[in-house]
């Protein structure tokens, strides 16, 4: 009888396709079929012509891109030198997640299906469309398309005899243990985020710790907004980049919120553990020291500020000894709780540690072993850069607003990311955080001649001052930039900068501060009133345009 495994591969960059393939993996358990869960680009593309059965799970990013952990993944399978009947052995199925409200709704999944189609792969099931704009978001149609992916299967490959499908009720084993070290067993030397010696360019497996050099908040304090310059010496980092490129900043939790989760599920803080794979392949969790602290994992690697999905409730309701609270648990768990769970979670942008504290009876009942089933690891922000290293070498600024606003909630919503950098003080002694570059998705013209307009409202403004400080450190002169924000004496960003390069004639600069006057100007009105400009650099200048928000 053929060996019934299955491999769920996914592309994600958000986490919920990641999620979605992580459910898929469960699922798969309870049918006896072994099974590995693996982002695109982590697997060995060369080893799908031995997969006999995959099941793809990916999203669609921006203009109809795929996401970071499958770019090489989709360089490979788009090769024009791969032979027709390469994947003829392979039984597949594709779901895709997107949002409808974008023009290339699943683009990603549509294309990888009539690919692996074309290399003679064999569809179980036409691919899967998930929405994000439907009322019950992409379950409405993952849960229907995942009953009959598992028949399919079933067809395929039978139950063995005398084995049942592992019921509900039954409690997955975790994937890993926690091992706790014997509290008299010898510390590890300093700190556990030590600057290791670049091995190679930094990457999100090999972050650099980059020293902030300065923290500056560059909107007045009576503005309500808290806008930052900050910048981060890169020195001995490897790290290069051009204006258009982006930084990635892995952000940790605040000691207060680490401090409230160990009480919480009664976890010392201090307690050293060592990680171990339940099952063999299991890879460990990147950038986790080995052995670690509870304080180390719940500060630097688990998402306790996220906003939970359904599978955190389902992975709870396991644990709960109270019955009011695991049925409210199984609840948000099921297919009709989603609308219920949506205004519980999503609407008021509800966090995991919250939530943790609405259920109890639940939280003091967790085994420490299932924390990293149960809690998604903090996902790395994107920053564009705001420097060139033509006029700062060695560093990277980035513009960026502190997230915060209001919900029903009394607590107001903090971004995880920007409340904890504008925390950062220089003066604090060295204060480091973990970060990476990466390629961008504007390209300024490389042509010295050619001009480029620039709309860049508040801080959409950041690519264009890397992009204007290369150009000027260039010599060029064609620098068109409209600028918009509320009030010139409180949100003009780098005013003094841009006002120095006009003089000297590097910029021509139309500025629109929407709250001075009565009627709000916006930089589309500056646009219309120098509509003969604009159309000049476009038609004789063969100018770029190019807009950030």
């Amino acid at each position: 009888m053929a060996e019934r495994k299955l491999l769920v591969l996914f592309g994600s960059q958000t986490g919920t396709a990641q999620d979605t393939a992580e459910r898929i993996g469960r699922e798969a358990t309870r049918r006896h079929l072994r099974c590995r869960v693996e982002a695109l680009d982590s697997c060995d593309v060369a080893n799908l012509i031995h997969e006999p059965l995959v099941v793809f799970v990916c999203a669609t990013t921006g203009q109809g891109d795929p996401p970071d952990n499958m770019k090489m993944f989709w360089r490979f399978l788009f090769r024009k030198n791969l032979p027709p009947g390469s994947l003829c052995q392979l039984d597949y199925a594709v779901l895709g997640l997107g949002d409808s409200s974008y023009p290339k709704f699943n683009f990603v999944a549509k294309k990888l299906h009539k690919r692996v189609l074309q290399l003679g792969g064999n569809p179980l099931l036409p691919v899967a469309l998930g929405d994000d704009q439907h009322d019950l978001g992409p379950d409405a149609v993952v849960d229907p398309w995942l009953l009959a992916l598992w028949d399919k299967i079933f067809a395929l490959y039978p139950l063995p005899p005398g084995l049942e499908i592992i019921s509900p009720d039954v409690r997955l084993p975790p994937k890993y243990t926690l091992h706790y070290l014997p509290e008299d067993s010898p510390q590890p030397e300093g700190d556990l985020l030590q600057s290791t010696a670049p091995r190679a360019v930094p990457s999100e497996l090999h972050p650099f710790a980059a020293r902030v050099v300065s923290n500056q908040r560059v909107t007045a304090q009576s503005h309500f907004q808290d806008v930052r310059l900050m910048e981060f010496d890169v020195t001995g980092s490897g790290i290069t980049f051009g204006a258009g490129d982006v930084v990635m900043i892995q952000p940790q939790n605040c000691p207060e919120d680490v401090q409230q989760f160990c009480q919480l599920l009664c976890l010392d803080p201090d307690r050293r553990f060592v990680l171990k794979p339940t099952e063999s392949g299991t890879s460990l969790p990147p950038l986790l020291p080995q052995p670690c602290t509870i304080r180390h994992l719940v500060t630097h690697y688990l998402d306790i500020s996220c906003v939970p999905r359904r599978s955190f409730f389902e992975l709870l309701s396991y644990f709960s000894t109270n019955e009011l609270e695991r049925e409210k648990l199984q609840e948000f768990s099921s297919a009709q709780g989603q609308e219920e769970l949506y205004s519980y979670c999503n609407r008021p942008r509800r966090t995991t540690l919250e939530a943790l504290w609405d259920f109890p009876h639940t939280t003091c009942a967790i085994p420490a072993d299932y924390l990293l089933d149960l809690i998604p690891g903090i996902r790395p922000r994107a920053f564009s850069i705001a420097s060139s290293l033509l006029a700062h070498p060695d560093r990277i600024q980035i513009l960026m607003a502190v997230v915060q606003y209001k919900t029903r909630l009394s607590k107001p919503r903090r971004g995880l990311c920007s409340t904890w950098l504008a925390s950062l003080s220089p003066e604090q002694g060295d204060v480091q955080v973990p970060l990476w570059v990466k390629k961008g998705g504007m390209k300024f013209p490389a042509d010295p001649a050619t001009p480029v307009i620039m709309i860049g409202p508040g801080t959409g403004v950041a690519p264009f001052r890397a992009a204007i400080q290369e150009r000027v450190a260039q010599g060029r002169r064609g620098n068109c930039l409209f600028f918009g924000c509320r009030q010139k004496s409180k949100d003009f960003y780098c005013q003094a900068e841009w006002e120095e390069l006009v003089t000297k004639g590097f910029l021509t600069l139309f500025t629109a501060f929407s709250r001075d006057q009565e009627e709000k100007v916006y930089v589309q009105h500056r646009i219309l009133e120098n509509r003969r400009l604009v159309w000049e650099l476009l038609s004789s200048g063969n100018a770029h345009v190019y807009l950030a928000g």
